[in-house]
């Protein structure tokens, strides 16, 4: 069946533009266009503004965008990715309601059997659901002075035998993985990584310029989190992000809730690497759910005015953050102009996964994924792959 958008302000990494239609066939983006207002009604001499469909969605001037792809999130709903099969179908489902089309399923530091258990439920489920794109092992491989939310005793070197166990539990599914570099064993585990298809991303570390350097040119391509559980920039000592923030190869994660990052170094970030970061949510349970007590594998969190933390202490606990809230932050409190912001949440998170040509962007070839959004920035509706998803708080 095809399906024919119209009538829409179209923002991607392309710009925007007005009067904007596409073309969809099955899952897939195959023609769009702007109409020329001079020709709103046909030109009898040669045809009309659009092509026809099978069924034409008038979408009333309403913005168009991509549908938001998330590197880095841990569930929501009050549902946690570690915790089952149907936590994962409901933590998604929230996640989708907030324009999120496209996921990686991040899970914390557990033992070994158990991440492999739940990388099992995660391929069980990708066999049904192509809008899971795999696996991000947060864990087990931080420093545990920077550990963040991460149960200290399930904190491991990156030795191979434990690096190659992860691997074969993932059977492929594993897309990213979190890695202190300076651990022993640390810059041989990034190549490992590398070569078995998955990205190797520093964070929860002490590595300082030097040695994040080392590790990009070992291969390492992602800086997890930024500013959140690793070093600062320091006029004498700049730190992993003044390394990733130099290298083009890297990209960056950034959560901007205003609470991890101010929006002020937010935006002076995304001015230093433009088309390198990443926005991602970091989200636990409590996403789109209320204040209260809730668990990040083990341990206790408290979540407190939408702000989790380690229950008893003011170590931040992962947030509560949406995507769609992400882009309200960026636009209307860091400034950040409104293509750049929407490219940080679609085009950039894709191509660091190597799926820019699939993802993305509202293009020909382009997988038919978008958000309609109302004038003050909230989701309306929401297409994953061709089909309308559920609409809900």
């Amino acid at each position: 069946m095809t399906i024919l958008f119209t009538n829409a302000r179209k923002i991607d990494v392309d710009g925007e533009a007005t009067g904007f239609w596409m073309l969809v066939d099955g899952d897939t983006i195959t023609a769009t266009g702007v109409v020329d207002p001079a020709r709103a009604s046909g030109d009898p001499a040669g045809g009309t503004t659009h092509p026809p469909a099978d069924v034409t969605i008038d979408l009333g001037g309403a913005t168009l965008t991509p549908g938001l792809i998330d590197l880095h999130t841990h569930g929501g709903g009050g549902h946690a990715f570690d915790d089952g099969a149907d936590d994962l179908t409901a933590a998604l489902a929230l996640h989708r309601r907030h324009g999120t089309t496209r996921s990686l399923v991040s899970l914390v530091a557990n033992p070994v059997p158990t991440l492999s258990r739940s990388l099992g439920l995660i391929r069980e489920l990708m066999r049904d659901d192509p809008l899971v794109l795999g696996a991000h092992l947060e864990g087990p491989f931080l420093a545990p002075d920077r550990r963040g939310a991460h149960a200290p005793h399930f904190l491991l070197a990156p030795e191979s035998d434990t690096v190659d166990a992860l691997l074969a539990a993932g059977e492929g599914i594993v897309r990213q993985v979190t890695i202190a570099p300076e651990l022993p064993g640390g810059l041989d585990a990034v190549e490992r990584l590398v070569s078995a298809g998955a990205i190797a991303a520093v964070g929860h570390t002490e590595a300082d310029y030097d040695l994040t350097r080392a590790a990009f040119d070992r291969g390492a391509t992602m800086v997890t989190h930024a500013f959140n559980a690793m070093n600062g920039i320091h006029h004498r000592d700049p730190g992993p992000l003044a390394a990733a923030v130099a290298d083009d190869r890297v990209t960056i994660e950034l959560i901007l809730d205003g609470v991890h990052v101010h929006p002020a170094v937010a935006a002076l970030l995304m001015r230093a690497a433009p088309g390198r970061v990443a926005l991602i949510t970091d989200a636990m349970a409590a996403a789109g759910a209320t204040d209260g007590d809730y668990r990040i594998g083990e341990l206790a969190v408290t979540v407190d005015a939408g702000v989790a933390m380690l229950t008893g202490t003011t170590t931040i606990a992962g947030s509560t953050l949406t995507q769609d809230r992400a882009l309200r932050v960026a636009v209307e409190q860091a400034g950040v102009p409104i293509v750049d912001a929407v490219a940080a949440l679609t085009v950039v998170p894709a191509r660091a996964l190597g799926l820019g040509d699939r993802l993305g962007r509202l293009a020909p070839g382009s997988a038919a994924d978008a958000v309609a959004w109302t004038d003050d920035w909230a989701v309306d509706r929401v297409w994953a792959a061709g089909a309308e998803l559920p609409r809900g708080a």
